[in-house]
């Protein structure tokens, strides 16, 4: 083991290379902070979190003003402890976004950090319980995409070996949402799955509504149809209908995951590393689901994903949105629609520091000796 000595705290903003649309927002801008730790021996884990648009500098000030510092001098290796220590440190402002995002920034950099240090890919020192994993598009499903438009992306990503497609759902009348779906659900087949996506729109009456033309449609998962923190609703919800209902991008805990297992509102949970913050804790919410016969599907960040999803046993799907493209060109393997984690030490993901430089929105902040 050795000391943490320095930490580096920076951030990129980063521009969808598509517009993308849903049923409460549109996701505008990426802003990415990143941070990099440094130990003893000299070897580097690089950790990163990220917002749609807005947050992000506060998730700076949190990581420069309070988090960072108190790293400087702890084991790298008590990940555990040092998650514990934070999380206690913030437990004024905690459970909520900022201060999940700016712990995942951390979190993910000393799992980086470990992995080199053992010289094994994350989804190998995680668990190592697959060596790929399905894909599922989110890419062409956005709200404002035409009907044609959808069906022309399914096609194409079911002709790439992909073998499901998100559709985001909301428009203001069902029968807008069910003109889309069966028209892919017609063009695609039986054999292909399509997940839909509400962001959290609907209230209770319109989400039983609108969830007997997905039962025709025949998705796989009903995501988010209402908003997240209304766990009875959702009982109520999963209770009246067959169709299979996801929650969980918008849950920052392991507590919230427990509420809504226990309770029985959810099929799917959807937990996303940097929401929840980072690692250790998504791994717990991974096992919890397991313990539940629940499988995780994870939102967004397929470049880190795809290894954890491949760590552990009840996680069937990975989802495909570019994220990091425009600062880790080399990308996400891909073979015949299934995702191949990265063998090489660490999260996988080969940064391109100087790209990073050129996107980046603050002066690179350096605590430590």
């Amino acid at each position: 083991m050795a000391r943490i000595t320095h930490v580096e705290i920076l951030m990129v903003d980063l521009k969808p290379k598509v517009r993308r649309t849903d049923a409460i927002q549109s996701f505008e801008s990426q802003e990415t902070p990143i941070l990099r730790i440094t130990d003893a021996d000299g070897a580097v884990g690089t950790g990163y979190s990220y917002t749609i648009g807005t947050g992000g500098p506060s998730v700076i000030a949190l990581l420069q003003h309070t988090l960072a510092p108190r790293l400087i001098g702890r084991e790298a290796e008590e990940i555990e402890g040092i998650w514990r220590d934070l999380l206690f440190a913030t437990h004024a402002t905690a459970v909520g976004a900022i201060t999940s995002l700016a712990l995942a920034a951390i979190d993910t950099a000393l799992w980086d950090l470990r992995c080199r240090r053992a010289g094994l890919p994350l989804w190998r020192m995680a668990g190592g319980a697959k060596a790929s994993v399905p894909l599922y598009t989110t890419e062409g499903g956005w709200l404002h995409i035409e009907t044609q438009a959808l069906v022309d992306d399914a096609l194409a990503a079911q002709a790439q070996g992909f073998a499901g497609s998100k559709i985001k759902i909301g428009r203001p009348h069902l029968s807008e949402d069910r003109a889309r779906l069966m028209a892919v659900r017609e063009a695609v087949g039986a054999g292909y799955e399509i997940m839909t996506d509400a962001n959290q729109s609907f209230t209770l009456p319109e989400a039983v509504r609108r969830a007997a033309v997905l039962e025709e449609a025949g998705v796989a998962w009903f995501e988010e149809p209402m908003p997240a923190d209304d766990v009875g609703a959702h009982v109520r919800l999963a209770n009246a209908t067959p169709v299979p209902i996801a929650v969980g991008e918008s849950m920052y805990s392991l507590s919230q995951f427990k509420d809504y297992l226990q309770a029985g509102g959810c099929s799917i949970v959807q937990a996303d590393v940097a929401r929840v913050g980072g690692i250790t804790p998504w791994l717990k919410i991974a096992h919890l689901a397991e313990a539940h016969n629940i499988p995780i599907c994870p939102h967004f960040l397929m470049e880190l994903h795809a290894s954890l999803v491949c760590a552990v046993p009840k996680a069937p799907w990975l989802e495909y949105i570019p994220q990091l493209d425009l600062i880790a060109p080399e990308g996400l393997r891909i073979e015949q629609g299934r995702a191949m984690p990265s063998d090489d030490p660490g999260l996988g993901i080969t940064w391109d520091w100087d790209a990073i430089a050129r996107h980046g929105v603050i002066t690179p902040i350096r605590l430590g000796a």
